[in-house]
């Protein structure tokens, strides 16, 4: 049984990790999306280091030794991932980009399936349909309007496989760093990627021209995002059963549909909550824990 000090912060991470989308749509429309991840990811990666180092007593040190594996790490988990979903979001409403983007778990379970060379269960094949079910969904309807931006759906399928390889190799992967400091460096290496790459492909921006709404999505994205939601999922993770977990991202995309609509005024279509409660029954099929039988 769940505590109600535990229920009530994994409501609290559900929320915020489900604003966000919505909120990073927001942020869109004053700011290029580059260097929207430019720096966000730079303010939230300083923010968990000082706290982690100074406030929690984490050996934040990156051992030489340990370079290329983190560099490998971080490839997936956050150049691709953030990279991917960002320009996706920027095609799609940011209900849809959260339901697309949330088909990790499902792309997990089954790269898991494929590397150990086992056959998938009923379970994960329910999850398998259920989730190209959700994808078709909003691919044909994308394509079915004129003002539709169907590469956009391509691109958070990618952001998806992306965080759900990196997801596996990070299962796979034996590291003698913590783990918070492994995150806050992948993080400090993809800040670094978007700032090299941002002035390449984007006009510079002009932060005496930001309205104040954007000043409060990015400190959203600082404080909240990368902030609180990383810290109260590292301390959660490690003492939740794995239902719990699973309840939490099934809830993502649903509260990002239902923000869109009060942050940016996406209203949901009813083929959006179609797709919306098939993703839940897709990670639902692939996270929850089966039943134990009574001996």
């Amino acid at each position: 049984m769940l505590q109600p000090r535990q229920i009530a912060v994994l409501v609290a991470l559900t929320l915020m990790w489900g604003v966000n989308w919505p909120m990073m749509k927001f942020s869109l429309r004053e700011l290029s999306p580059l260097y929207f991840r430019a720096i966000t990811m730079t303010g939230g990666a300083l923010t968990l280091y000082l706290y982690y180092r100074f406030w929690r007593g984490v050996d934040m040190r990156w051992p030489r030794t340990e370079w290329r594996q983190v560099a490998l790490l971080a490839l997936p988990n956050i150049l691709a991932w953030h990279f991917c979903s960002i320009t996706g979001l920027q095609a799609l409403a940011s209900g849809r980009a959260a339901i697309l983007g949330f088909t990790m778990p499902v792309w997990t379970v089954l790269i898991t399936l494929v590397l150990a060379h086992e056959r998938p269960s009923g379970r994960v094949l329910l999850s398998a349909v259920a989730a190209l079910a959700a994808v078709l969904l909003l691919s044909w309807q994308e394509l079915a309007h004129l003002a539709g931006r169907p590469e956009g759906v391509l691109w958070m399928q990618a952001a998806a496989f992306s965080w759900a390889a990196g997801t596996v190799l990070m299962r796979r992967t034996t590291c003698p760093m913590p783990t918070e400091a492994v995150t806050v460096w992948m993080m400090a290496l993809g800040s670094a990627f978007f700032w090299c790459v941002a002035p390449l492909l984007e006009a510079t921006p002009s932060p005496a021209a930001w309205s104040t709404g954007l000043w409060w999505s990015l400190l959203y994205g600082v404080l909240l995002n990368y902030g609180v939601a990383q810290v109260i999922w590292f301390g959660m993770a490690r003492t939740l059963p794995p239902s719990a977990s699973a309840f939490s991202i099934m809830a993502v995309p649903l509260v990002g549909t239902a923000a869109a609509t009060a942050i940016v005024g996406e209203w949901p279509r009813p083929l959006d909550l179609v797709a919306a409660l098939a993703i839940v029954l897709a990670i639902a099929s692939a996270l929850l824990p089966r039943r134990q039988s009574a001996p």
